[in-house]
C-alpha cells in the first residue's frame, strides 16, 4: 500500500469506530496529520499505529503524540507509557511521560 491508500485505510477504520461523529462527512477525507496520529493512537490498534510510521516521519509521529495524546490525561497514562517504551524507546517510560506532561502543561500555561 502506498501512503494515500494507508491514510484512506486508517480513516475508514476510524469511521467504523465512529471517531468522526461530530465532523461533517465531506471533510473527513481531508484529515490533517496531527489529528490522524491522535485518533489512530487513541482508538485503533498497534498494527494501525505501525502504519502511521509508514506514511509519516518518526519525528512527526512523536511530535503529534506529544502535543495531542500525552496531554489527554490520566485515563490514557498507561497507554502513553506503553507508547513511550514501545515506539519512542524511553529508558524510563513512566518518568518520561510524567516529565512530558509537566513540561507541556507548563508550556501551555505560559503561552
Amino acid at each position: 500500500m502506498n501512503a494515500i491508500e494507508i491514510k484512506s485505510h486508517l480513516i475508514a477504520k476510524l469511521k467504523q469506530e465512529k471517531c468522526f461523529w461530530s465532523y461533517d462527512a465531506s471533510s473527513i477525507q481531508d484529515v490533517p496529520d496531527d489529528m490522524l496520529v491522535e485518533m489512530v493512537m487513541l482508538y485503533l490498534d498497534v498494527d494501525d499505529i505501525d502504519l502511521l510510521f509508514k506514511i509519516l516521519p518518526y519525528k512527526k509521529v512523536k511530535k503529534y503524540w506529544m502535543e495531542n495524546v500525552v496531554l489527554q490525561g490520566d485515563i490514557y497514562y498507561e497507554m502513553n507509557v506503553f507508547f513511550a517504551w514501545f515506539y519512542f524507546h524511553a529508558k524510563d517510560p513512566k518518568r518520561y511521560v510524567k516529565a512530558l506532561e509537566t513540561r507541556l502543561l507548563n508550556k501551555r500555561l505560559v503561552a
